[in-house]
């Protein structure tokens, strides 16, 4: 399985992003996915899981009511929406897929088995 993520860019506070990950793979589909972020100096963080099916979501604490993840399996493509981003959302963007687990996905990075290469997202205050 391969990820390419994209959407990435620099934004003021208040503004919004949409993040896309392009997976390749005959599997790929089943697997759940996730979107981490990781500042320099600092570890990589949960922000948003969807199941394989996409009808279970979860978020941090940090950007719920602020970011939507979805999925369209017939496009192979996970997408993340920022809204209302304020400077503290500045880092690299990673997605990662994980092999199902059912309706369930991991927040820890390390239980995840593909990667995405990461995109910048900078918001300015």
């Amino acid at each position: 399985v391969q990820l390419q993520a994209s959407g990435g860019g620099l934004v003021q506070a208040g503004g919004s992003l949409r993040l896309s990950c392009v997976t390749s793979g005959r599997t790929s589909r089943t697997y759940g996915m996730g979107w981490f972020r990781q500042v320099p100096g600092k570890v990589r963080e949960f922000v948003a899981g969807i199941s394989w099916s996409g009808s279970s979501t979860y978020y941090a604490d940090s950007v719920e009511g602020r970011f939507t993840i979805s999925r369209d399996n017939a496009e192979n493509t996970v997408h993340l929406q920022m809204n209302n981003l304020k400077p503290e959302d500045t880092a690299v963007y990673y997605c990662a897929a994980v092999r199902s687990a059912g309706g369930w996905v991991p927040k820890i990075p390390s239980a995840y088995d593909y990667w995405g290469q990461g995109t910048l997202v900078t918001v300015s205050s």
